[in-house]
């Protein structure tokens, strides 16, 4: 299977595409808040979701059926998909009531969450190192985010999409090697899609202007179709505590072009993203952070 990085295929290992393709997932993820907020203030959440996923349904779907199935690749779909719908929807109704700043950087408290998730699915604490780093990271995130007392419904909103974000880190990680990584991308998108439709025509419908369809066609072909294949391939290869950390990238993305909108988040949020960078590099650099050998994993979920 080639990755999403094909260009760099012979030149790099795959533990380092999977790193880039990560990074590469963070970077799109973290341009969409500005623009989900602005494009949710002109359509209904339902609505604007189910067209984000679908399009991604839409652009994957030709790629996808070109694949190999598999056994039980539909129920693993839907299963991560259900988790991803809840993530998605907690977040972007959260974007309502919140800054895109925000937003972003409480939905990587996340990285606080899968250890400790992983750790009880596979009976083994989590290591020293990874426990440093989730420190570090959260001391960023408060910083960046005005900490506890910044919270009201959009914060609280966005927490619930982090828990929803770091189970299906977690169980992506049992189920990914067992699929093409295309495949499983494209029963997840269209889960999140098809389950969104029809609240979707009942919450106001898909009247939408040009400006919140080319919102939506952004988010879904960068933001979806290519971010979440990035996730899924890479995580063949990176267990779930290391891609949370590499996807802690999104905020700091999210927080520079949001400083170029005229977002400013001084000299805490400044001090709170160099926190996040140093957990970041601290993971991939020391020889305890990397991975896991590349290989085929199985488990029965």
């Amino acid at each position: 299977m080639a990755g999403p990085l094909p260009a760099l295929r012979q030149r790099l290992p795959v533990a380092s595409q999977a790193t880039l393709a990560l990074v590469l997932a963070a970077f799109l993820w973290g341009s969409t808040f500005l623009v989900v907020q602005d494009a949710t203030e002109g359509a209904p959440v339902m609505a604007f979701l189910a067209a984000r996923f679908l399009i991604a349904a839409a652009v994957l779907w030709p790629l996808a059926r070109r694949r190999p199935a598999s056994p039980l690749e539909v129920r693993h779909g839907l299963m991560t998909g259900s988790l991803f719908l809840a993530g998605y929807v907690f977040q972007t109704v959260g974007l309502q009531y919140t800054t895109s700043s925000s937003s972003a950087f409480i939905t990587y408290l996340l990285v606080v969450f899968v250890p400790f998730i992983d750790a009880a699915v596979v009976r083994r604490p989590p290591g020293p190192l990874v426990v440093v780093g989730v420190a570090l990271a959260v001391v960023g995130l408060v910083l960046l985010s005005g900490g506890s007392s910044g919270f009201g419904r959009g914060e609280w909103l966005t927490l619930g999409c982090a828990l929803c974000f770091a189970a299906h880190l977690v169980l992506l990680d049992r189920v990914t090697s067992q699929h093409d990584p295309l495949r499983l991308t494209f029963w997840q998108v269209l889960t999140v899609g098809a389950a969104c439709l029809l609240p979707g025509f009942g919450s106001g419908g898909f009247g939408f202007g040009v400006e919140v369809w080319a919102a939506a066609a952004f988010t879904g072909i960068g933001a979806t179709a290519v971010a979440v294949a990035c996730m899924v391939w890479a995580q063949r290869v990176v267990p779930p505590a290391r891609t949370a950390m590499l996807l802690l990238l999104e905020p700091v993305f999210a927080a520079i072009l949001g400083y170029w909108a005229g977002d400013r988040l001084g000299g805490r949020g400044f001090i709170g993203a160099a926190l996040i960078l140093g957990a970041v590099l601290m993971t991939e650099l020391l020889p305890m952070g990397r991975g896991r050998p590349v290989g085929p994993r199985h488990a029965d979920v």
